[in-house]
């Protein structure tokens, strides 16, 4: 009989609710009272010591400086006192842990519903090119003051590639608002696509360009004829074609042309880096040699082309040095680093 009501009351308590241990809790807090309060214990009954003598008994930290009097107190805290403060404190441990420990499975399996804002979202699974590109993300949010959360959000059944570095969501579907809500697609401040297909990559564009028409969206495509098509009925959206057939032929002319664009792109320490600066709307225009020299003599960077405010999808390649470079035009350049704080005052004073 007492194996079956142990067994009862173990599977009862394993499925219990947290209610239920507050309650049981209560009850084992006021019946422990009333006991000592009946056998003399008044020592332990008042409410301050008594609230911290049943925590230290029950978890069996027991400090001593409290203790019962009484032979009948005594038995009573052998007896009941802490066997039953030992389970519910045994019991509260194990929920804790337990909790603590789903979260992080389900935040390793990516089936936790996400709490970011202006973060960057890669969309897609492509192995070892995400990989490639989840480390130079996170390079490249390291030279930013405020650098922004990367979410990598998947279809393959896998867990997070990289635990305690990004957040990650796993997904049936690219297009079903309950299941990319799960990654705060809507406060997304950046939208990156690669999908293994491209018809893929061409639905979850036209989808998060419904969803977020303010955030800004590069959608990668092997086949340059899609990117066409998308940009007729998404142009804010930026699209990436496959250059690799393009630069396998411009090395054939011009050796080192591969090794070069490497460079450009690269974040490592030893290589260069291509970044981009909004020329500030509270300066007044000036001119393209100007902040050439400028970003060279001070910042032994190279601006190599610009962006019209007005069109920042038509850049210019090398302009004339007579270029007037307008507030809200955005400027490329290659440095060491990125450059957080542009002096643009000193550019005057030459």
């Amino acid at each position: 009989m007492w194996i079956k009501i142990r067994r009862v009351m173990l599977n009862y308590f394993a499925e219990s609710r947290w209610y239920t241990i507050v309650l049981v809790t209560l009850f084992y807090a006021a019946s422990s009272w009333l006991l000592l309060f009946a056998f003399n214990e008044h020592a332990l009954t008042s409410s301050v010591d008594f609230i911290y003598w049943l925590a230290v008994t029950g978890s069996t930290v027991g400090y001593g400086d409290l203790s019962p009097q009484t032979p009948a107190g005594k038995i009573i805290v052998a007896l009941y006192v802490i066997p039953l403060g030992l389970s519910i404190f045994a019991m509260i441990v194990g929920r804790v842990a337990g909790f603590i420990g789903n979260q992080w499975r389900k935040g390793l399996m990516g089936l936790s519903t996400l709490d970011v804002n202006d973060h960057i979202l890669v969309i897609g699974w492509n192995e070892q090119r995400t990989l490639l590109l989840l480390k130079l993300l996170l390079q490249e949010r390291q030279s930013l003051s405020r650098p922004p959360d990367i979410v990598l959000c998947v279809r393959a059944d896998i867990s997070n590639p990289m635990p305690g570095k990004i957040e990650f969501v796993k997904v049936e579907s690219f297009n079903k608002d309950e299941d990319m809500d799960k990654a705060c697609i809507s406060s997304a401040s950046t939208i990156l696509i690669d999908n293994p297909l491209d018809d893929l990559t061409m639905t979850t564009a036209l989808y998060c360009a419904q969803k977020n028409p303010s955030a800004h969206q590069v959608a990668y495509f092997n086949d340059e004829s899609l990117v066409k098509l998308l940009q007729q009925h998404c142009p804010q959206v930026e699209c990436t074609p496959s250059v690799a057939v393009e630069m396998l032929a411009k090395a054939a002319f011009d050796p080192g042309s591969s090794s070069l664009t490497h460079d450009l792109l690269s974040v490592d320490d030893e290589g260069q880096a291509q970044y981009s600066v909004i020329f500030p709307a509270s300066l007044q225009p000036m001119s393209y040699q100007q902040l050439f020299m400028g970003f060279k003599r001070h910042y032994d960077a190279t601006i190599i082309g610009c962006a019209l405010a007005s069109n920042q999808r038509s850049i210019k390649l090398n302009p004339s040095l007579d270029t007037v470079i307008a507030p809200e035009d955005k400027l490329y350049y290659i440095a060491r680093k990125r450059i957080n704080d542009v002096n643009w005052s000193s550019f005057t004073e030459q």
